[in-house]
């Protein structure tokens, strides 16, 4: 018997309630946040202030900017939290389209995605931050002095972080595009090269202008994709066995 297909406004108005459901959860971690935006943001900053002169502080160049930037804090905050309400509610999306033994992947999928985002943002918060902002302090000399702002500090950290945490799912999406498959880890080998000068790329577009970012985003990305590669050759080989 054909299987009858949804009509396309069926999936609209199932991915328009995934979103609702989406900004609920960011709209929760939002209003969670905002009391301790200002203690959230001061911890976001230590990586600078640690690296910066003595009697060093962060500006802010127009009244309101302060302000702003708290509201911004409790909004990457909360989406932060968001992030497990976020992939659990992409999964169900595609869920309908998964055979059944896939369907059983959900809670894997969103702890595992979620733990891959968390080790980005650490990674980028640990290891990348303070040597960045070592660098970038290092053109200060005795007549010309940094004066970062609160809110081009913040732009370029959540950038930063997201960049950095979203890369790192790439292990997560390679898994899941040879279960349905479309790669495999013939395929990732032959086109490493390609890969890699992708991953600079990116590396250049995602992080600020100077060498040590980038270079501190292309070789995770990069080990990540010889991750990639492996766990796809496990993935073909389950399907071989189970087809045996």
């Amino acid at each position: 018997m054909e299987e009858v297909k949804a009509p396309i406004s069926d999936h609209l108005e199932e991915l328009r309630w995934r979103l609702i459901k989406c900004v609920a959860a960011i709209a929760v971690g939002f209003a969670g946040t905002y009391a301790f935006s200002e203690k959230i943001f001061n911890f976001l900053v230590s990586p600078l202030v640690k690296v910066m002169p003595e009697e060093s502080q962060l500006i802010y160049t127009s009244l309101p900017e302060a302000f702003f930037t708290y509201l911004k804090v409790s909004f990457f905050s909360g989406l932060i939290l968001a992030t497990p309400v976020i992939l659990y509610q992409i999964w169900k999306f595609v869920m309908p389209g998964l055979y059944e033994k896939e369907k059983r992947y959900v809670l894997p999928f969103v702890l595992v995605a979620t733990i891959f985002f968390i080790t980005g943002v650490s990674f980028a918060f640990f290891v990348v931050f303070p040597l960045g902002f070592k660098f970038f302090l290092g053109f200060s000399t005795e007549t010309i002095s940094a004066l970062p702002s609160m809110k081009e500090y913040l732009g370029l950290a959540m950038r930063l972080l997201f960049a950095f945490g979203i890369t790192f799912e790439l292990p997560v999406i390679m898994f899941f595009l040879a279960k349905m498959g479309i790669i495999n880890h013939t395929l990732l080998r032959k086109k490493r090269k390609y890969a890699i000068l992708i991953v600079f790329v990116l590396a250049a577009v995602l992080t600020p202008p100077d060498v040590i970012s980038q270079f501190l985003l292309a070789v995770p990305l990069i080990a990540l994709y010889e991750i990639s590669i492996w766990i796809t050759y496990l993935v073909r080989r389950e399907k071989d066995t189970a087809s045996d």
